[in-house]
C-alpha cells in the first residue's frame, strides 16, 4: 500500500517524505503542549530552535545532493562545491551551537538513513 498526500492531488510520496512525516510525529508527541518560557534560558532555547531548523534544512540539501550526485546530474566541480558548502555550514552550526552551550544531540533531528 502506497500512502499519498492529499494536498498534493494524490501523489505517492516518496520513502524521504515518509520519514520525515514519521519524524515529525515522533518529535511532536515528545514536545510539551505548552512551553513554558524562562527568561533567563530563552537566548539559549532559541537558539536551539533556530540552529535544529538549520540543522534539518542541511540534512534534506545533503540528501539532495547525494541523489544528484548518484544520479549522474552533478559535475565534479559542482560535487566539491556542494561538499564544501555543506562542510562549512556543518562546522558554523556546530560553532554556534558552541557557543550557546548547545551540543549535537540538542539539535540534531534524525530522518533516516539516505536512500
Amino acid at each position: 500500500m502506497t500512502s499519498t498526500d492529499s494536498s498534493q492531488g494524490g501523489n505517492p510520496l516518496q520513502p524521504w517524505e515518509l520519514e520525515l512525516r514519521e519524524e515529525i510525529e515522533r518529535l511532536r508527541a515528545l514536545l510539551p503542549e505548552r512551553i513554558n518560557l524562562d527568561p533567563a534560558d530563552i537566548e539559549r532555547g532559541l537558539a536551539g530552535l533556530v540552529l535544529t531548523l538549520v540543522e534539518f534544512l542541511r540534512q534534506v540539501l545533503e540528501r539532495q545532493a547525494i541523489r544528484r550526485m548518484e544520479g549522474g546530474s552533478l559535475s565534479d566541480d559542482e560535487v566539491e562545491q556542494v561538499g564544501l558548502a555543506l562542510m562549512r555550514l556543518e562546522q558554523k552550526i556546530g560553532e554556534i551551537a558552541k557557543q550557546f552551550g548547545l551540543d549535537q544531540d540538542d539539535i540534531q533531528l534524525r530522518i533516516g538513513a539516505a536512500s
